[in-house]
C-alpha cells in the first residue's frame, strides 16, 4: 500500500462523512505554519484531516513538526492517521487523535471516530483556521485566475442547499 493510495481512500472516508470539500495533498497551498495535510474536508462548519502514514518511522517523525507539538497550531477540528491495520495503536496516538485502519477493502474505525450525532459537540481541537481559510482562499483564487469563478452563482439543479 503506498501513501497515494492512503491519500485516495483517505478521500473517499472523509467523503463518507459528509465532507462536500475535500482536498487532498497533491494541492500545494501555501499556509502561514507550512502544514500541507495528506487529506482534509469540510462539513456544516467543522473540519477535518487525516494523515496517512504508510511506516511506524513517518508516523514517529510527524511527532516533530510544529503544528504537531502546539496543537492549536493544527488544522482540523477533528484529526485523524490513516495506517495500515496494527502499524500504529491508539495508545501511541497524540491527545485528541483518532485512528483508522486502511484494510483492503474497507476502513475501520479504529479509534475516536464519533457517532454522526457527536461531530460537533464533541470536536477535540478547534482547528487552525487562518491555514484552513488560506487553503480555501487558494482554491478559489485559482478558480478565478483560470476564469471559473463565476461558476460558483449557478444553480445546483436538484442538489441540496446548505
Amino acid at each position: 500500500m503506498t501513501h497515494d493510495d492512503l491519500v485516495g481512500r483517505a478521500e473517499k472516508w472523509l467523503r463518507t462523512m459528509g465532507c462536500g470539500v475535500v482536498f487532498n495533498d497533491s494541492f500545494r497551498a501555501r499556509t502561514a505554519t507550512g502544514e500541507q495535510p495528506d487529506a482534509i474536508g469540510w462539513r456544516d462548519g467543522l473540519s477535518i484531516l487525516v494523515e496517512c502514514k504508510v511506516s511506524r518511522a513517518d508516523f514517529l517523525a510527524d511527532r516533530k513538526k510544529r503544528f504537531r507539538a502546539e496543537s492549536s497550531q493544527g488544522m482540523g477540528d477533528w484529526r485523524f492517521i490513516m495506517c495500515p491495520p496494527r502499524m500504529v495503536s491508539a495508545e501511541e496516538l497524540p491527545f485528541g487523535w483518532g485512528l483508522l485502519y486502511a484494510h483492503p477493502k474497507k476502513i475501520e474505525r479504529a479509534s475516536g471516530v464519533p457517532p454522526n450525532s457527536r461531530w460537533w459537540s464533541d470536536q477535540p481541537f478547534e482547528g487552525n483556521k487562518r491555514c484552513e481559510t488560506q487553503l480555501m482562499y487558494s482554491a478559489l483564487r485559482r478558480l478565478n485566475i483560470r476564469g471559473h469563478f463565476d461558476a460558483i452563482y449557478e444553480p445546483l439543479e436538484g442538489k441540496g442547499r446548505l
